[in-house]
Formats: C-alpha cells, sequence, structure tokens
C-alpha cells in the first residue's frame, strides 16, 4: 500500500501528473491543484514523482 501526498503550496496545476499516472491516481481540485482522489489505487510506481517539474508528489511505501 502506498501513501500519496501533494505539496499544495508547490502544485502548479499542470497536469502532468495526471497524464503520467497509470493508475488514475489524481485530478485537479477546485483551485486547480494535484489532488490524489483515488490514492488507494497506487501501484508505487513513482512516475507522478519523476514528472512533476515542481517536486510536489511524494510517495510511500506504508
Amino acid at each position: 500500500m502506498w501513501e500519496v501526498e501533494v505539496d499544495k503550496d508547490k502544485c502548479a496545476g499542470d497536469e502532468e501528473c495526471i497524464g503520467a499516472c497509470p493508475a488514475g491516481v489524481y485530478e485537479l481540485d477546485d483551485d486547480g491543484k494535484a489532488d490524489p482522489v483515488n490514492a488507494d489505487e497506487c501501484l508505487g510506481c513513482e512516475t507522478c514523482v519523476e514528472v512533476c517539474p515542481q517536486g510536489a508528489i511524494t510517495v510511500t511505501e506504508v
């Protein structure tokens, strides 16, 4: 199981994580920031971490 966190202060809402995530973990929230609404589907591949230019995402095994 994986814990997915987005630092909303760093997130620019450029949707890179949304397009890259093979499990469909992310959606934009009302503020235009990435929100891991389907975090329980996370595969732990960290593709989102790699593509986020702001370094706003962390994925941790729990």
